[in-house]
């Protein structure tokens, strides 16, 4: 190994120990509850309403689909389509 190689191996390890992401102590990235959302009270994004759709089509709930609902809102009703269609 080249020493430029083994200079890049030991950045690429010290990175690796100062991502958040992988320090088992850091709970900041940890999946949250939609009502505790601060961006849920906005629009549901178009992959929602997309997604959203398809899950109430397939799930013969024509009242599942509210284009109006916010992104927390559209985040239950997909979790608990997804549970009733057997896609959880």
């Amino acid at each position: 190994m080249t020493a430029k190689a083994t200079a890049a191996k030991k950045t690429d390890t010290h990175h690796e120990t100062e991502n958040p992401k992988q320090d088992s102590k850091d709970t900041s990235n940890r999946i949250k509850d939609p009502k505790d959302w601060t961006t849920g009270s906005e629009p549901m994004t178009g992959a929602q309403a997309s997604y959203l759709k398809t899950l109430a089509e397939q799930a013969k709930d024509d009242e599942a689909f509210d284009p109006d609902l916010d992104k927390a809102e559209a985040s239950q009703r997909i979790d608990a389509l997804r549970k009733e269609t057997g896609k959880d």
